[in-house]
């Protein structure tokens, strides 16, 4: 199920969070926004006892006491409507952020973010806002709305022709709201877009900095950057000029209707029809109706940019029900919160893995791996090989769930597996990706990702995944920081941080996406002598290296997607000839590692 492009449902299905706390935040805005019915009576009290219009009863002081009675309750109550508003919005916008968040990391299947994580910012940040802003306008709509219709009610009874034909240029508003509502619709769409632009290419310029300045495309770049600021520059404006002509032109209707009631209300005044009081009354009210019904207009563009955030969030979240957005959830803010505890779910020992008839290809592409069968047994080492493009880490994507599959199935001990995503995590499995993703954090933190261990089981992983000789020339040691990415490291060193986090996990299987590709030859073969020397240890990897090829107790030859041969190295390698050219061309490739071997001295020297 999809979000809906009307939001008003899903707002209300929203504001279940905490309903008593904005029933009373509104309870309080209506009172607020009402009041000055009472005060606008106050006045025409004044200034008829002052005239002498008034009838026996209550002097002006009275009336006086009144307005400023009430005015002073007012400002009592705008400070509680301030202090409930701001405590409702703050943990309204904190349950839907939550909820994206939520959803995004723990929903079944395959998370495939439809855009960039800087898009993906632009839309936690400021269509989660408008949302917020949705809830403000209906905060205030019951005292406006309680305002409006108190004050015509008590302008017609006074003078019911003065009170249409001042209400004429309040219905023009009323107008105008409807011819330009989707012109503001348009309009925020787009400027929306274009702000996701601009944030995405700065996300993506800082995380390849050092590929600019090595092609030396620095002009370039900045020059694609005032483009884009160009676009965002006029949408803006077109955004805020429709909405600003909006509020200038209902704001200048008070200064028309105001004036209406000058010219009529002199003729009445001299007939004695009309008071000064009256008059009083009308002025004060006036520009509050006006206000109002700009507010209701204002209410009407919000519900459409707040249709608008629905869309982007929906487009975000791709599959999610309603229900992972707007179910209420209990936050206790009001307490301090409670340690993350961190469990594991508790699960059989791991016998076998089997794959019958995988088949995935990648969203819009034609490439992928095509009815792929294949078995992993406990203690085993198998390598998936082949050239590149022949689908060995699309084969591993699909297996573990990050790609969805067309077909086939996945059995854990005899048991098939529904939801791959959520199935293999630890303690079941763990994966290493051929590019690892490392946070501008210290290398401790990258490899603890939070979890409660101790600074000796953390030096044992790195040993484990021959990082410690690295680790002894950071000046930082455990504290070093890796820099955005990882930038500050080698690409062995990440590599290997990544497989230290991996090992911490605990996990039964292990899954190495090519992880050796930046390593030296006598580096990988350390790293695997390390893994299976306490024995026990069970590995899925892919790789092309002599290294891994003969330790592997099975080899999986890829061809364009398909298998073409399975078995021992020995056994493959006649029914498989371009293994043999890979294998045949690695001494180039392990001269490069060689080199990789370098950059990493120098890296954390």
């Amino acid at each position: 199920m999809t979000f809906s492009t009307n939001p008003l449902r899903l707002v209300m299905a929203l504001g279940r969070q905490r309903r008593t706390y904005f029933v009373f935040t509104a309870i309080l805005w209506a009172l607020i926004h009402s009041s000055p019915i009472i005060f606008g009576l106050a006045m025409r009290g004044v200034f008829d006892a002052l005239s002498g219009a008034a009838g026996a009863g209550a002097n002006a002081w009275s009336y006086l006491a009144l307005g400023l009675g009430t005015d002073a309750l007012r400002i009592l109550m705008f400070v509680g409507g301030i202090y409930t508003w701001a405590t409702w919005w703050l943990e309204i916008t904190l349950h839907v952020r939550s909820s994206l968040l939520r959803y995004l990391v723990e929903a079944s299947g395959s998370r495939r973010l439809p855009d960039s994580p800087s898009e993906a910012v632009t839309r936690f940040r400021d269509d989660v806002n408008d949302i917020g802003e949705y809830y403000e306008y209906w905060c205030d709509f019951w005292g406006f709305a309680a305002f409006a219709l108190a004050a015509l009610a008590t302008m017609l009874t006074i003078n019911p022709v003065m009170t249409v034909l001042a209400s004429v240029p309040l219905a023009l508003t009323v107008l105008l709201t409807r011819l330009l509502r989707p012109h503001i619709r348009n309009a925020r769409r787009l400027s929306r877009e274009a702000t996701s632009r601009v944030t995405d290419f700065l996300g993506e310029t800082f995380g390849s900095v050092q590929a600019v300045k090595a092609s030396g495309r620095e002009p370039f770049v900045l020059r694609h950057f005032a483009t884009l600021n160009s676009v965002r520059k006029k949408r803006a404006l077109t955004d805020t000029l429709l909405t600003e002509l909006f509020r200038s032109v209902t704001d200048n209707m008070v200064n028309i209707a105001t004036g209406i009631i000058l010219l009529l209300g002199a003729a009445a005044l001299k007939d004695g029809s009309f008071t000064v009081g009256d008059f009083a009354l009308f002025v004060t009210y006036l520009p509050r109706l006006t206000q109002s019904l700009s507010f209701m207009g204002l209410m009407v563009v919000q519900h459409k940019r707040t249709g608008v955030a629905f869309e982007r969030l929906g487009r975000l979240l791709v599959d999610a029900p309603v229900d992972a957005l707007v179910t209420p959830r209990s936050y206790d803010l009001e307490h301090p919160q409670a340690p993350f505890v961190r469990s594991l779910p508790r699960v059989a020992p791991f016998e076998r893995l089997d794959v019958v008839g995988l088949t995935a290809h990648h969203p819009g592409g034609a490439r992928g791996v095509e009815d792929v069968t294949l078995s992993v047994r406990r203690g085993e080492f198998v390598v998936v090989t082949g050239r590149v493009g022949s689908g060995k880490t699309t084969l591993l994507r699909a297996l573990l769930g990050l790609l969805p599959r067309d077909a086939g199935s996945v059995a854990w001990n005899g048991a098939l597996v529904t939801d791959p995503a959520s199935f293999f995590v630890p303690p079941r499995a763990a994966y290493t990706s051929q590019v690892p993703r490392l946070f501008s954090d210290t290398l401790r933190e990258n490899v603890v990702m939070g979890a409660d261990v101790s600074d000796a089981d953390v030096t044992a992983a790195l040993e484990l995944a021959v990082l410690g000789p690295d680790l002894a020339n950071m000046r930082g040691g455990l504290d070093t920081e890796v820099g955005t990415r990882g930038v500050r490291l080698s690409g062995g060193q990440v590599q290997r941080a990544a497989a230290a986090r991996m090992l911490l996990r605990g996990a039964e299987l292990l899954v190495f996406d090519d992880i050796s590709s930046a390593l030296d030859v006598e580096t990988e073969r350390r790293l695997w002598d390390g893994l299976f020397v306490a024995g026990g240890t069970t590995c899925l990897v892919v790789s092309h290296r002599r290294a891994a090829l003969e330790r592997a107790d099975r080899v999986i030859v890829l061809e364009e997607g398909r298998v073409v041969a399975q078995g021992r190295l020995a056994d493959v390698l006649d029914e498989a000839p371009e293994l043999g050219a890979l294998l045949r061309g690695e001494h180039g490739e392990s001269a490069r590692a060689d080199g990789v071997a370098v950059g990493d001295a120098a890296a954390v020297g």
